[in-house]
């Protein structure tokens, strides 16, 4: 079983973010955001293919199931301005 810190630290240790959260308290299903300029330019499937790359052979065996939100920084300025509007 996994703790959500272990798997944020993964994914900083794997891939240039300007941010990270990840949520979850069963040990095997979390949720997440992750910022990325490495997004740019990307299908929202790629995006999440390259997170996944961070974690390797432990999605889909240690960790059941990780649902994300992937964002560049413009992108998540803008999702955060219209959340303070």
């Amino acid at each position: 079983m996994f703790e959500a810190e272990q798997i944020k630290q993964l994914i900083e240790q794997g891939l240039a973010c300007d941010y990270v959260e990840i949520a979850g308290d069963d040990g095997v299903h979390f949720t997440g955001i992750v910022v990325s300029e490495a997004f740019a330019g990307k299908p929202r499937v790629r995006q999440h293919q390259a997170v996944y790359a961070t974690l390797g052979a432990l999605m889909g065996n240690e960790i059941h199931a990780l649902q994300l939100q992937t964002y560049t920084p413009a992108q998540w300025d803008e999702f955060r301005r219209q959340l303070d509007e």
